[in-house]
């Protein structure tokens, strides 16, 4: 290859990402020579990768128990992450794909961030947002992981338009010419005009207008019970959704098994599988791997 090869994480050794890496190079032999995969040494010698295909961390002799995570294996996960974030920052990958990590098992080896958006974040710098990709629906996140109960006193313009800019960048490198952005309301009925609540009328439509002065096609606030339907009909090319739940609810109905977690607003590339460590089938072969195969399609599609 004449390109800089992609970086794949292992995630938590105890989760599914050994083995949906191991059942993507299975079958892509072809793309061994492009990847670089990150992760236990005892694990990486079973893939049959070149020497240049793979990089080891943590213990030489670390073998993770599926379904069981320790501390380890999490410092295992997050030592493979640190060298992606670093290589691609020296020059060695030109992005990365993460493996699912549990955060409350990495918080127990004094991991501070709340996701691994928020790492690469602090690595590569930059303005993030996470946002969902590579199926039906294309979802970018207002608010990422803060509970509920804060999500009206942090909600900003400055975040709407950072998302929505976002948003229309990754629509038009997937190849739309003028994407056509929702942006969802905070409240039932999008507040139904200040009775349901003030946010929607007195932060989101404030900036949907100044967007759409400036010339993008954004519409909102929308309902958010019915924004998601109109988008998959294909009204809108993506979603700008206030909150977590709001967005990735809908997303992971249609989705899951298609959509990839990708990180916009920053230098480089990063995407992930969108879902977590699976434990409870971890080791027995039945991952699903098409969220898996979707992050590295995006990975690849993002670069070009």
């Amino acid at each position: 290859m004449n390109q800089l090869p992609l970086a794949l994480t292992c995630g938590d050794p105890a989760g599914v990402g050994l083995e949906l890496i191991a059942s993507w190079l299975k079958d892509h032999p072809a793309a061994a020579s492009d990847v670089v995969v990150i992760g236990p040494a005892t694990w990486l010698k079973t893939l049959g990768l070149p020497t240049s295909s793979q990089l080891a961390v943590g213990p030489a002799d670390y073998k993770a128990v599926a379904g069981q995570p320790d501390d380890t294996g999490s410092t295992v996960a997050l030592a493979a992450m640190e060298q992606a974030a670093n290589g691609v920052l020296h020059g060695k990958f030109r992005a990365v794909v993460t493996g699912p990590i549990n955060k409350k098992e990495f918080s127990k080896i004094g991991y501070s961030f709340p996701g691994q958006t928020e790492f690469f974040a602090h690595h590569w710098k930059g303005s993030p947002v996470m946002a969902f990709a590579g199926g039906k629906l294309t979802v970018g996140l207002v608010t990422w992981h803060i509970p509920l109960e804060q999500v009206a006193k942090k909600l900003t313009r400055a975040d709407i338009r950072k998302t929505v800019l976002a948003l229309i960048h990754l629509r038009k490198k997937l190849g739309d010419k003028n994407p056509r952005i929702a942006v969802c309301g905070i409240n039932p009925h999008a507040g139904e005009n200040g009775l349901l609540g003030s946010e929607d009328d007195a932060i989101i439509r404030p900036e949907v207008e100044a967007l759409r002065a400036e010339g993008h096609a954004v519409s909102g606030p929308l309902p958010g019970d019915t924004v998601f339907y109109r988008h998959q009909q294909g009204e809108f090319d993506a979603v700008a959704a206030i909150y977590h739940d709001q967005g990735l609810a809908p997303l992971k109905l249609v989705d899951f098994s298609h959509s990839a977690n990708l990180t916009l607003g920053l230098k480089y590339v990063r995407t992930s599988p969108d879902h977590g460590t699976a434990y409870e089938i971890a080791g027995k072969g039945c991952a699903d791997r098409g969220s898996f195969d979707s992050a590295v399609k995006l990975a690849n599609a993002l670069c070009a």
